[in-house]
């Protein structure tokens, strides 16, 4: 990791430049490189070798009552950005984040918490088409953290303009579609009671509302997401469940919509650098709403992914292996991969 220190505000931003007496803070740079070698069983594999690179930018300060402030810039494989934001702690008063890019914000930290040892099972290169929830966080939005009490910590998000393209200050930008706002709610609670043998269990819940009007695109009715479940890590091993489903809000043109997932994953840490894991989800479309469409059969719409995985690390390294295999990959019946992922981290 390279760190510089002693960034003054007036280095940052042109802005800020006249004024004098503002406080330093510290910029720190943190990367990596992920090389990756994959074949696919019932599949095209095409060239097998793959590079991954990213680095992160991110700078904190503090105001004189004690609330403090950070920047990260992320920026992902080759040179794209990815995502930026502004978290202001304001200590017992909770958290304020403004974001934008691809966030994580509100329902989207919640789309697949289950143990791995390295990706999650749909995560491995294989390609399965599932979809995941992701309400607000696919547009700029600011979310707001209470503080945790009694184990529980709750935000709420909200996008002012659900789609519309990320803007830079003094901008504004609309989305031109037929989308509205959006607004996500998450609760995550560790109900421990105080005992020690609890500690380690995790409920969480996740809901988001995309606000929609009828424009001739396809769009009838506000679209929805849900998420439940739960974790438990108990010594080296940890277990979980979580369940999502989705409406799309489409008219009965559009087929299906609606889906439906659900996930449970297992991880055991042999060591302090050794882990294993097993995860699976099935997913599957529903809310069929138009007779006329052609339903054909059932692997149409139902997808399935298990994967085996194991990663070693020594010291900034990692070496990653996954076993996956994806039954009707991509909602299309009987295209099933089998693929191993062969992975080598390098962090700095």
């Amino acid at each position: 990791m390279n760190k510089l220190t002693k960034v003054g505000c007036s280095a940052l931003c042109g802005s800020l430049a006249a004024i004098s007496a503002a406080n330093a803070g510290d910029l720190t740079v943190t990367g990596g490189a992920d090389l990756t070698w994959i074949s696919k069983g019932g599949g095209e594999t095409g060239n097998p070798i793959g590079i991954g690179s990213n680095f992160s930018l991110k700078g904190s300060g503090e105001f004189d009552n004690g609330w403090t402030f950070d920047l990260t810039i992320a920026e992902a494989n080759v040179g794209a950005f990815s995502a930026a934001n502004v978290t202001i702690d304001m200590g017992g008063l909770g958290k304020i984040n403004v974001n934008q890019g691809d966030s994580g914000n509100g329902i989207a930290a919640f789309d697949d918490k289950m143990p791995t040892a390295w990706e999650e099972s749909w995560g491995a290169g294989a390609g399965t088409g599932i979809r995941l929830p992701i309400g607000s966080g696919a547009s700029n939005n600011v979310m707001y953290t209470t503080p945790t009490l009694l184990g529980t910590t709750m935000t709420f998000t909200l996008a002012p303009q659900y789609g519309a393209a990320d803007t830079s200050d003094k901008t504004t930008a609309s989305n031109n579609t037929d989308s509205d706002k959006s607004w996500d709610a998450t609760i995550n609670i560790n109900p421990s009671f105080g005992t020690e043998v609890l500690s380690g269990w995790n409920m969480f819940a996740a809901a988001s509302e995309i606000v929609r009007h009828t424009n001739g695109t396809g769009y009838e009715h506000n679209a929805y997401e849900g998420v439940a479940g739960m974790t438990f890590d108990i010594g080296p091993i940890a277990i979980g469940g979580q369940a999502s489903a989705e409406y799309t809000g489409e008219d009965e043109t559009a087929g299906f919509n609606g889906y439906k997932n659900v996930a449970y994953g297992v991880s055991f840490n042999i060591n302090d650098d050794l882990s294993v894991s097993y995860g699976q989800w099935e997913a599957r479309k529903a809310a069929y709403t138009n007779d006329s469409f052609a339903l054909g059969g059932p692997d149409d719409r139902n997808v399935k992914a298990r994967s085996w995985q194991a990663a070693y690390t020594m010291g900034g390294a990692s070496i990653r292996v996954a076993k996956t295999k994806v039954d009707n990959a991509l909602w299309a019946a009987k295209q099933d991969i089998d693929a191993t992922t062969i992975s080598l981290g390098l962090a700095f």
